[in-house]
């Protein structure tokens, strides 16, 4: 349904949505999960009696009016997150995190996990939202999470988004290239160096052109980001009662930098995060000293919530 013109008239709901990386960094230690997906999620909300006309729609046969939050209405997912999480406001950050209509339940051992999934459950008995059977995960050691592939101790992306980048055709036109370089910016944290790598394509954003300059740089960009995407690593989950290493660099463009943390004598350091910015003009002009001096600082301004207390 295309609630365009309703949506430019309605006051929207400012409520945010769970931010997923932050939400992830609760994983550390657990190691049993189950994901639940909601079963008609925004219908489970009802208008408010006397605005049903608000959402009239017209068939060959009638007029209909919906008296549950349909789909396509700017401000749905946020009435909703703010319902969920209110269902289950009492394990959020214990052991659920909820995204929308997608739930993950997890634990720190088996014993613990059937208690978590026990209260959940007994939850969501009592309220609107029930389950869709055939879309969950029950009891899993490795689980697919809103676009990630989440198990004890680390996080990676999932297969199917590494071959979506790996087969994704040169992009001919600035729309085609915006939607390559909104995919792959969900996933950067996990790409060393990725403003560096992804600038020449970037830079064909800017301007009125609609057509993107296939020169030897943007192709080189292109190849080189689909390239970081399949090598990518597998981070760890951050560890706060472990020292943190950041080590930074900086090019002619851009800085970069990667956390690390040390996971005992056979793991060696293994990353934990990767941060990557470009440098404005002004920026670039300046001394390689002072450019190395910029990414630590942005760098501990990215991870100050896991730096300031180790």
């Amino acid at each position: 349904m295309d609630y365009w013109g309703l949506n430019k008239l309605l006051v929207q709901y400012p409520y945010p949505l769970t931010m997923v990386p932050a939400a992830l960094e609760q994983l550390r230690g657990a190691k049993c999960f189950i994901k639940l997906d909601l079963r008609s999620d925004y219908n489970l909300i009802w208008v408010m009696e006397g605005d049903e006309w608000k959402t009239t729609f017209s068939t060959s046969t009638s007029h209909y009016e919906y008296l549950v939050l349909p789909y396509g209405l700017a401000m749905a997912s946020s009435l909703f997150q703010a319902h969920i999480n209110e269902v289950m406001r009492e394990y959020l950050g214990r052991s659920v995190i909820a995204y929308i209509a997608d739930i993950l339940i997890y634990s720190s051992s088996w014993n613990q996990h059937l208690q978590d999934v026990r209260a959940v459950f007994q939850t969501l008995l009592k309220n609107p939202p029930c389950c869709k059977a055939e879309k969950c995960e029950f009891h899993h050691r490795e689980v697919d999470f809103l676009g990630y592939v989440i198990q004890e101790g680390s996080v990676c992306m999932q297969l199917a988004k590494m071959e979506a980048v790996k087969d994704w055709p040169r992009p001919c036109t600035c729309k085609v290239l915006q939607r390559f370089l909104g995919f792959t910016n969900f996933y950067r944290r996990f790409i060393k160096n990725f403003s560096s790598i992804a600038k020449p394509l970037t830079g064909q954003l800017r301007g009125p052109a609609r057509q993107v300059r296939c020169t030897s740089e943007v192709k080189r960009s292109f190849e080189g980001l689909k390239g970081a995407f399949i090598t990518a690593p597998v981070l760890q989950q951050a560890d706060p009662e472990k020292p943190f290493v950041v080590e930074v660099d900086a090019s002619d463009t851009g800085v970069g930098a990667v956390l690390s943390q040390h996971m005992g004598e056979r793991g060696g350091f293994k990353p934990v995060a990767y941060f990557s910015g470009k440098l404005s003009s002004a920026e670039r002009n300046s001394g390689v000293g002072d450019r190395e001096l910029l990414a630590m600082k942005l760098a501990f301004e990215e991870w100050r919530h896991w730096l300031a207390g180790a």
